[in-house]
């Protein structure tokens, strides 16, 4: 095997599409600046116990491990960085107030998590501690579509869910709720002959709601069929208020309902949503409420927040654009110098020749140069 060759769905990122990269993360965090979030920087590794606190199964399975060999812990690779900015919530920072943080890292999975996925996704999001009312989970939805339309996606379809639905219609039926994480899996399938066989033993109505739930998804009208289908039990029609009011403020989204769409349903405590853009079939951003991660860092805090790939999503955006860019001799000569220092402080691009070789650079676009005329260094055109 060549030593250069890298594991599967592994890739080095090259200048052209770092740039783009790192300019789209530059611009998201400035914008939950403008919001009033605040960064944070989790470490890339924890004990294992920590990092996989309220985020189930499917993330056990995504984290890479290994023993540490100072304390003979095991120890995990971030697969998700929700639960660690929860910790920072919940046990270092402590505050009584609503607190707003943000962060961008990357994360590493064992799998990919779709096809041509990478394995090591360059994640940014934002997360809100502190507030439990559905004002936070507003903010949060118009912030995914901001950092969306920054990156310049105009056509968004944004899929929302409640997980209060599910857990109304089992709340009052033992065996369903023994049967949750079955019911869970079967839902999110759609499979609906699994669903006749195992609501068997369920009371009546309990049933009659479980076979309902699949169908009801599509646009906005759905949430009307389901008042109509689901309305009578209590909790329903709370979670479905609160689906209306977001697509109320979802602007320009095209929007669909899914309410049997429970990916994350472990996790997650309210609202869910997933967003789409066109040219990938998988979702580029998710978000949600968790209101009880930070329990297990002995403080439960409502929470709400969403997360996308920065690489995933770079790659959807066109090329970008040679950066202009000023050619200049390499020399000693202190005017020459100075006047490179003066362009590089004004924010100009300065590109040195060395001695013996020619620059041919991709990503820059060299359209002046800096040359001697009668004892001073100027700027020229180049054709």
């Amino acid at each position: 095997m060549p030593n250069w060759l890298l594991p599967e769905n592994i890739a080095d990122v090259l200048p052209s599409e770092a740039r783009k990269i790192e300019e789209l993360r530059r611009t998201l965090l400035d914008n939950f600046r403008l919001y009033g979030y605040e960064l944070v920087m989790p470490p890339m590794l924890e004990y294992l116990e920590s990092l996989l606190t309220g985020a189930g199964r499917d993330m056990d399975l995504r984290t890479f491990k290994l023993v540490d060999q100072l304390s003979g812990r095991t120890m995990g690779i971030r697969a998700d960085m929700t639960t660690q900015v929860a910790r920072i919530d919940a046990h270092l920072l402590n505050r009584g107030s609503v607190t707003r943080l943000c962060y961008a890292g990357s994360v590493l999975h064992t799998l990919p998590s779709g096809l041509h996925a990478t394995r090591e996704p360059l994640q940014i999001g934002a997360e809100i501690y502190g507030h439990a009312g559905l004002e936070a989970d507003a903010e949060i939805q118009e912030l995914a579509l901001a950092s969306l339309a920054l990156a310049g996606f105009t056509q968004v379809r944004l899929d929302l869910c409640h997980v209060g639905v599910l857990r109304a219609i089992i709340s009052d039926d033992p065996a369903a709720k023994r049967c949750e994480a079955e019911l869970f899996s079967l839902l999110e399938s759609k499979d609906v002959p699994g669903l006749r066989v195992i609501t068997q033993t369920f009371r009546p109505a309990t049933r009659e709601a479980l076979l309902v739930l699949p169908g009801l998804y599509g646009d906005a009208g759905t949430l009307a069929r389901a008042r109509a289908d689901l309305g009578s039990i209590p909790g329903v029609a709370k979670a479905l208020d609160e689906l209306e009011s977001l697509i109320r403020l979802a602007g320009a989204a095209s929007i669909t309902v899914d309410l049997a769409d429970l990916r994350g349903y472990h996790y997650h405590s309210g609202v869910m949503f997933a967003a789409y853009v066109p040219g990938l079939p998988n979702a580029v951003a998710r978000g949600g409420r968790y209101d009880h991660v930070g329990e297990a860092f002995g403080r439960a805090r409502p929470a709400t927040g969403f997360s996308l790939d920065l690489r995933e999503l770079a790659r959807l955006m066109p090329g970008a654009e040679r950066k202009r860019a000023i050619r200049a001799p390499w020399g000693n000569d202190p005017a020459l110098r100075a006047k490179i220092a003066d362009l590089r402080k004004a924010g100009e691009i300065v590109i040195q020749t060395l001695p013996g070789h020619e620059n041919d650079l991709d990503e820059f676009d060299c359209d002046r140069v800096v040359v001697a005329d009668n004892g001073n260094w100027i700027l020229n055109t180049l054709a």
